[in-house]
């Protein structure tokens, strides 16, 4: 049906309802007595013609339309009792102050009410229509999967249990209703909400809590859970995860809030449990207009934008609608991926990929002529540590020279803040990948003291997902059938999301006043025990019985564990909760050219300087300490965030 057709179809029965409702307030008011009524509606009579037009021109004025009833809300109803009650002023006008008194205000009262009540009724027998639509449909499907009837040989319908009788909850139940062709059965809702217990929701019951979720799920022969908490933390995605083990069941979730950017929920960002889920802390509060004012029209460029983290820096910038954005790296195929990517997310931000390798020092120069960015984040660096072992010239080279090229090129070209990505291996350094961080640390923090730009580095540890990371190593693994290699049972790690690091990286930016090292609060640590075991169950597999899980030693130049600072520096607290700065009094060692030089002599010795420049990166880092007060094992005591608070 055309939309002109259906607006005349509704102006006919808005007329309608309004001559009934004038008819039932007469009869209403006068005890349903015609005889004493009739004077009452003679007298209304001119008017009606005027009533009805001020009445279908407010039902107009606020849409209604033009709105798709079928799909009907709150919101719909609320323009509904607005349009209404617009009117019925229009109709005391023409019935009380025009003509005076004499009829009866109790009569434009109950108008009001019906006219509300009719309009909103006829308009909610469109929606009514579609749930039967969508509930015979449901019903068609599950009784073609009856043996013997015709079809029954087809899968049948996902029985489905939804956690969390909350907004989010409603919405999936909602849209899978409204979606028979994805061939759920949503047998109802569990909830911790004691005051929820037993009531309807979307048409469906609060069975229970998460006490009794095991004894649902047998119960109602439930194949699939669905998990419809965005901000929950991950220690309740773990426990249901570990709950609903057995045969046949998967959990699926929503996406966690730093995901649902746009707060949109719907079918589509429903999936499968990542191991991403189990970490899931609380989301993380960023401050948009802090954040915008030095991003939004501005010049920025980022390095290494084809990794992993300097991918999600692209994707987050990109959001505050800055004047420009270069995208600066040396693999060709992955600058391609997110230029492309961004062109069609943001076809009105102007995008440059720029292939150039930072150790190219007249390179750097010339993209920093050219370009003149305002903001640099550089997330270039080589960051494998067992390879970088065997390569510490390669380390030296691009992490400690590259830096100091770009550096340079920022402070030159006159960018206004230059952000170091950095790393928690570069406290109280053991590898050559951790040492030539803290030796970029040191540079940046050296530039500070003398250069305009605002230099400074944010240092987090791992981040779930990247190239390179344990978790992509895992997933192969299981691919494979296993064995799942661990390295020790005691190994543990400092874990985030890219989203969650890149968020805090772009607000610390925010507050760098320059000189500072960032420390972003990593949460708990991880054992890469649990953190395999638990990606072995997410597959549908028992880590005791389906995967072998192997110990492979401590590879050279790995830590059992890692530190985010070291136990001189401390931390001082910032407007933000889960940002703090290192206190450190570190500083070069005869001046940046000094620094330099030593750096390259290291770097040509190759492999036999590999230990020497260890040991002088962790010399200087020590503030003065000797080098003999590190442990045996050259580790020194770990300091948690949470203890160096207090320092």
């Amino acid at each position: 049906m055309s939309h002109r057709a259906r607006t005349g179809i509704l102006v006919a029965c808005d007329i309608a309802c309004s001559l009934a409702s004038i008819l039932l307030a007469l009869l209403v008011r006068f005890e349903f007595s015609p005889a004493r009524a009739l004077p009452y509606a003679r007298l209304i009579v001119p008017f009606v013609p005027a009533l009805l037009v001020v009445r279908v021109a407010s039902y107009s004025a606020f849409g209604l339309y033009n709105r798709l009833w079928q799909f009907a809300s709150v919101r719909e109803l609320v323009a509904i009792a607005e349009a209404g009650t617009l009117a019925s002023a229009g109709d005391y006008l023409l019935l009380h102050v025009i003509p005076g008194p004499g009829f009866p205000r109790s009569v434009t009262l109950l108008m009001w009410m019906l006219n509300i009540g009719l309009a909103g009724g006829l308009r909610l027998l469109a929606r009514l229509r579609r749930e039967w639509i969508l509930t015979g449909r449901s019903r068609g499907r599950a009784l073609t999967h009856l043996p013997g009837s015709p079809g029954w040989d087809r899968a049948p319908a996902r029985r489905a249990m939804i956690i969390g009788a909350g907004e989010a909850g409603m919405m999936v139940a909602r849209e899978l209703r409204a979606h028979p062709e994805l061939g759920y059965e949503i047998v109802g809702f569990i909830d911790d909400d004691r005051s929820k217990q037993g009531y309807m929701l979307a048409g469906m019951k609060v069975l229970g809590t998460r006490s009794d979720l095991q004894g649902f799920v047998g119960r109602h022969d439930v194949g699939e859970i669905i998990i419809a908490m965005p901000s929950v933390p991950g220690s309740v995605v773990r426990e249901i995860v570990r709950a609903c083990e057995g045969p046949g069941i998967r959990v699926k979730t929503l996406p966690g809030m730093y995901e649902l950017i746009d707060g949109k929920v719907d079918v589509s960002r429903i999936r499968d449990v990542q191991i991403e889920d189990l970490l899931r802390r609380e989301e993380v509060k960023v401050d948009l207009e802090k954040i915008g004012g030095y991003l939004s029209g501005r010049r920025v460029l980022v390095t290494g934008a084809g990794g992993s983290i300097g991918q999600e820096l692209c994707r987050q910038i990109a959001r505050f609608r800055p004047e420009s954005l270069v995208l600066l790296g040396h693999a060709e195929n992955d600058i391609y991926d997110i230029d492309i990517e961004l062109r069609e997310a943001h076809p009105e931000l102007t995008v440059i990929p720029v292939i150039g390798d930072i150790r190219n020092a007249a390179r750097m120069d010339d993209v920093f002529g050219r370009h003149r960015p305002g903001v640099v984040f550089h997330a270039a660096a080589h960051k494998h540590v067992p390879l970088m072992e065997m390569h510490p010239e390669e380390a030296i080279n691009n992490n400690v020279f590259g830096t100091w090229n770009v550096a340079c090129a920022a402070d030159r070209h006159g960018a206004s803040r230059f952000v170091l990505i950095s790393t928690d291996k570069a406290v109280n350094p053991v590898s050559i990948m951790g040492s030539t961080k803290r030796a970029a640390e040191l540079l940046v923090q050296a530039l500070a003291r003398r250069s305009k730009t605002r230099f400074m580095a944010v240092r987090f540890g791992n981040v779930l997902g990247s190239r390179g990371s344990v978790i992509p190593l895992f997933k192969r693994q299981i691919a494979a059938g296993g064995p799942i290699t661990v390295t020790h049972p005691d190994m543990v790690r400092y874990f985030m999301t890219i989203p969650e690091a890149v968020q805090l990286v772009i607000q610390a930016a925010a507050m760098g006043e320059g000189g500072e090292v960032f420390v972003l609060d990593m949460g708990e640590p991880v054992r890469i025990m649990d953190l395999a075991r638990d990606l072995v169950r997410l597959s549908g597999l028992d880590p005791d019985r389906d995967i072998e899980i192997r110990f492979t030693g401590v590879r050279p130049g790995e830590k059992l564990f890692e530190e985010l600072l070291t136990a001189e520096e401390g931390t001082v607290a910032t407007c933000h909760e889960r940002i703090f700065i290192a206190k450190s009094s570190a500083a070069l060692d005869g001046g940046i050219d000094a620094f330099l030089e030593t750096c390259r002599e290291h770097a040509a010795s190759g492999g036999d300087g590999a230990a020497e420049f260890v040991s002088w990166v962790r010399e200087l880092t020590a503030s003065g300490r000797s080098p003999e007060s590190a442990t045996a094992d050259g580790e020194t005591a770990a300091v948690p965030l949470a203890a160096s608070r207090s320092m």
